[in-house]
């Protein structure tokens, strides 16, 4: 251990294990640690010994939940979009290969109690039962324009600059209701509180565009893809990439002690009485707890069913988003399920997971909107956790450290964190200008 490292990784949580790979691919000396002796961090997925470890204590897991090894549990339950960021980067990577993917059944949103699909174009909004007559078709006004809308193309504006009228103005040119609004901007533009509408338009629409492309991408139910195995795959898929360009990877290091000089600049990083020089370290934040500011709270319920979400066609894998609105919320509660059908359970058992940004301190009552929607439940656990923001200067310390995972059931803010901390580190920006059309092949029809 007793090396120089261009950059020491701690911790082996999604958004390290990205940055590790992609540092490797370029080329500098990298070495990865872990104080666990397991990959994923607060990313990894749990078996039901180790789930009913974490929540139950030394309780066992009842027989009627089927084997233990044959569940996966997200931690932090995403979905990926198709044609999103993370797709994006794992192409330039070439991780696919190490991985399968299968298209998720359906996206949905809440509406009065009720739970609607998602229309995403001009066609599905014709026959969504989300809206009345009158409302669909200036909904399918409105999906059009954001189909054609081309920032290259002058002629697709219909004379609005984007990157001065807001989202609301937009909005209102075409004289959509409260609650189209409200899917709109949540289900699809994927924005967890309204302050989007008084910001230029542009990213609002570029936002509706992903959805709308990443749906079209597999033909299926929704926009989203989630790995075989569960999410615990990709960290590992990155860790093999960084190995595989000379990468070190130690786990079960004890401490791990960020080392500092006279300056305050990080030189090293110190386990088992053994110390490793380096020039910058990038950490989640539980190791470097006096550099971050709390954020916030998530609250999250996991629930063990035997059957599919009410509702929802019977699907094996759905996204639900509870718009802030519909619930008198301050921000959006998400709902995610998946199945025996990508691996994460036994033949005939779904997971279901119920989040939001908690504005109480009794997560069973603030979740219960979500979670009534899930029908009967074998088991329920329900968690918190706070949310930490790095609040220290990279350029002075050369400390890179990650945000904690937010309550959304979706990657794109996780990666989007994951690519400004690269430019930061290395001072380049990515190149994503990829063939996405390699990312079907990545996914199982």
């Amino acid at each position: 251990m007793d090396e120089e490292y261009d950059v020491i990784v701690l911790g082996t949580g999604l958004k390290e294990c990205i940055l590790s790979g992609l540092l490797s691919v370029d080329g500098l000396k990298v070495l990865h640690m872990d104080r666990n002796d397991y990959y994923g961090g607060e990313s990894t997925s749990l078996n039901l010994t180790q789930l009913w470890k974490r929540f139950r204590g030394d309780d066992a897991p009842p027989d009627n939940l089927g084997s233990s090894r044959e569940y996966n549990v997200d931690m932090t339950p995403k979905f990926i979009m198709a044609n999103g960021l993370l797709v994006q980067t794992l192409i330039h990577t070439d991780v696919t290969k190490y991985l399968n993917f299968k298209a998720v059944d359906g996206s949905f949103v809440y509406k009065k109690g009720k739970i609607y699909k998602v229309p995403a174009t001009d066609v599905e909004a014709l026959k969504s039962t989300l809206m009345g007559l009158f409302e669909k078709r200036r909904a399918r006004k409105f999906f059009i324009y954001v189909q054609d809308y081309d920032e290259k193309d002058p002629k697709s504006h219909e004379g609005l600059d984007l990157n001065k009228v807001t989202a609301r103005e937009i909005i209102s040119k075409y004289g959509l209701e409260d609650d189209t609004i409200d899917f709109i901007g949540h289900a699809l533009a994927l924005h967890n509180d309204d302050d989007y509408l008084d910001q230029p338009a542009i990213d609002f629409v570029k936002k509706i565009k992903l959805y709308a492309e990443s749906l079209a991408r597999f033909h299926g139910g929704s926009p989203y893809i989630y790995p075989l195995y569960g999410l615990g795959e990709l960290p590992q898929a990155f860790a093999r990439l960084s190995a595989v360009y000379g990468g070190t990877y130690m786990l079960n290091k004890p401490e791990c002690k960020v080392e500092f000089d006279s300056d305050g600049k990080a030189v090293g990083v110190t386990s088992s009485g053994e110390t490793a020089k380096c020039k910058k370290v990038v950490c989640d934040p539980s190791y470097l707890p006096d550099k971050v500011q709390k954020g916030g709270k998530v609250a999250g319920a996991i629930g063990i069913m035997s059957h599919p979400i009410p509702d929802t066609s019977d699907a094996h894998s759905v996204q639900i988003i509870l718009p802030q609105k519909q619930l008198g919320r301050k921000s959006d509660m998400y709902l995610f399920c998946c199945s025996y059908a990508h691996n994460v359970a036994p033949k005939g058992k779904y997971i279901a997971f119920v989040s939001a940004e908690a504005e109480t301190d009794d997560p069973e009552a603030e979740l219960k909107p979500g979670v009534d929607l899930l029908g009967p439940v074998d088991e329920i656990f329900y968690d918190s956790y706070d949310t930490y923001l790095p609040s220290n200067d990279p350029e002075k310390d050369h400390c890179f450290i990650s945000a904690t995972y937010d309550a959304s059931t979706h990657f794109e803010s996780t990666v989007m964190d994951v690519l400004q901390m690269y430019t930061k580190i290395t001072g380049k920006t990515l190149d994503l200008s990829v063939d996405l059309s390699a990312a079907s092949a990545a996914a199982e029809e």
